[in-house]
């Protein structure tokens, strides 16, 4: 699929069927992931990749309110990055080129939030990540079993040309 085509079609997906990710493919969303812009080149980030449903369902539990889709899911990433000047930014990047991958190889998926959220702790307890590093974004994969078209604005209603 070419890259217009990706960012014409990729949507937010929160409902899945009941059909795995490969770890080919999972593999292939980090890789993207990992091959994002980062300031300074520092790559802060760190993929936890979770397939077990009990961990998905502890997980939905826990990233409340939003988090009840990681637990239809096939899948989720989870992408944390160490304590960094602009951590935030770089696994924002990571975490879009991750969503771009996977609509590429014909996967949904869906940004649940995560930094600075109430549950950002108990979630890096949960997965065992070491302290100092912050969750950025819990990425909820799998196969879409919806297809939603939210209308976007048009660019020339949102492009402003040399001043707003």
């Amino acid at each position: 699929m070419g890259i217009d085509k990706i960012f014409q079609e990729r949507r937010s997906i929160r409902k899945f069927k009941a059909r795995p990710v490969s770890d080919q493919d999972l593999e292939k969303i980090i890789k993207a992931a990992s091959l994002a812009p980062t300031a300074r080149n520092i790559q802060p980030w760190e993929f936890i990749v979770v397939k077990d449903k009990e961990s998905l369902k502890t997980l939905a539990g826990l990233a409340s309110p939003n988090g009840f889709l990681l637990e239809g899911a096939a899948a989720c990433v989870a992408v944390f990055c160490h304590d960094t000047k602009y951590y935030l930014e770089d696994g924002c990047a990571a975490t879009t080129q991750a969503l771009l991958a996977a609509a590429g190889l014909g996967i949904g998926s869906c940004w649940v939030v995560g930094d600075k959220k109430d549950y950002a702790e108990t979630v890096r307890g949960f997965l065992n990540v070491p302290a100092g590093l912050k969750l950025i974004s819990l990425i909820a994969l799998g196969y879409a079993d919806e297809s939603p078209n939210p209308a976007k604005r048009p660019v020339n209603e949102i492009m402003h040309k040399e001043r707003f």
